[in-house]
Formats: C-alpha cells, structure tokens, sequence
C-alpha cells in the first residue's frame, strides 16, 4: 500500500451516441481529451461553433445502471483514499483496442481494473463491499485483541457484559486455553495503556473474568467496508 500507483485504478464505462433531433443549450463544461477525466457528466457536446446548437448534434448519454454503479465507485474511492482514472470508451471509439489489449472478455460495462489486475464488471458487481474488496486501505480506529480466560459461569452473563461496553465489536467463544475471544475498537489516538486500562478495569471486573492476553497491532488494513458506528466510551 505504500506505492502510490496502487491507489489509482482505472474504471471504463461506454455510453451510447445519440443525434438530437431538439435545442440545447451549450455545455459550459469542456469535454477534455477523449476518454480521461470525464467526471460523471457524458452529455457535453463534441462539436464546438458558435452557440446555437442546432438538430443533427451529436450527445453521449450513460445509461443509469452505469452512471449508480460509476457514483459509488466514486464515493468509496474517497472514503479510501484513492482516485480512479475514468474512460469512456463509447466516446473515445476504444472498445476494439481496450478489449484486445486490456479488457479481454468482457461483456458487460462499467469494469473497474484494480491493483494486482483484480476487476469488477458489469453493474451488478459494484457494490459497496466489492469495492472495498478491490480497495484495501488503512483502518479509521484502532482495534485491539483480547483473549479471555473464565471460570465456569453463565456464558450467556459474561456475554451480555461485555457486549454492553462499546468498545466491544465482536465477541466469539472458544475451545481450548482461552475461552472467549473479543474484538475492541477505540479511538485513533488512544494509547497502548488506555487499551490496557480499559482491559484490566472493565473487563476483568466482570465476575468470573480470571484471566486476559491481548493484543495491539501497530498498523491495520482492512478490505472490509467502513461501518457507520457509535463513538467508543472514553
């Protein structure tokens, strides 16, 4: 993840030429060189004149299904940290020579080339977790690892206690040395004792709680699409 070439992937879309038969109004927004940095707008005009725009004007349109599946990718892209590189081949008139040389197979458009030459296609594959599967980055909050020893008690008590506690995100029993093993999650900037505070306060506080190991990793990556969750208790 440390190349920055990893984070700019490449997205082609194709979008349909119409004529209108109809008055529009020139676009304020230049098209650029064909097939890069179009953005989401496909309807600016490729003639160029003074400002009627008269029958006979040549448009490109995106289908809908293209366009959603083209906003999300966007979305995600900025929550993650990366940037995509768009090309419209229906306007750029690349199908044949991007099919042969980098789309081979494809049958369905928009297709998303990510690192590693890992690829969505069609519209039905961007979705939300497809697209942090292909864009891996760094995690937002710190997690940390907790093993738990317990005496032979109520499970379903020492479960109930510990999923009240928000730093608490998952929680899984074991078979073996350790009994439960539970996944925490606090605030970006706290510090190793705070994790460790929090460990040896509040969770061996809970009765039969004997024992706990646990662990903070020093750097997280995650393929996992970011939750919308509530603060950590300070």
């Amino acid at each position: 993840m440390a190349d920055p070439k990893a984070r700019e992937l490449s997205i082609y879309v194709q979008s349909k030429k119409v004529i209108t038969s109809f008055y529009r109004p020139p676009t304020s927004q230049a098209s650029g060189p064909a097939g890069v940095g179009l953005g989401t707008d496909f309807r600016a005009s490729t003639t160029t004149g003074d400002d009627r725009v008269g029958a006979g004007q040549e448009e490109f349109f995106l289908s809908d299904d293209q366009a959603r599946a083209l906003a999300l990718a966007e979305e995600v892209a900025a929550q993650r940290g990366y940037t995509l590189k768009v090309t419209d081949v229906g306007r750029a008139g690349l199908v044949e020579r991007l099919v042969t040389e980098h789309l081979r197979n494809v049958q369905k458009f928009p297709v998303l080339v990510g690192w590693g030459g890992i690829r969505l296609e069609g519209p039905m594959m961007f979705t939300t977790d497809q697209l942090a599967e292909v864009m891996p980055t760094e995690m937002h909050r710190l997690r940390a690892f907790t093993y738990l020893k317990v005496r032979g008690g109520d499970l379903d008590q020492i479960r109930e206690s510990l999923l009240r506690f928000p730093e608490v995100r998952e929680l899984h029993l074991l078979a073996g040395d350790w009994d439960v093993f539970v996944v925490l999650e606090f605030d970006p900037n706290s510090k190793k004792r705070q994790i460790l505070d929090f460990v040896t306060d509040r969770i061996r506080g809970i009765p039969d709680v004997i024992d706990t190991s646990t662990l903070v990793p020093e750097y997280s990556v995650t393929k996992l699409p970011f939750a919308v969750l509530p603060p950590a208790a300070s």
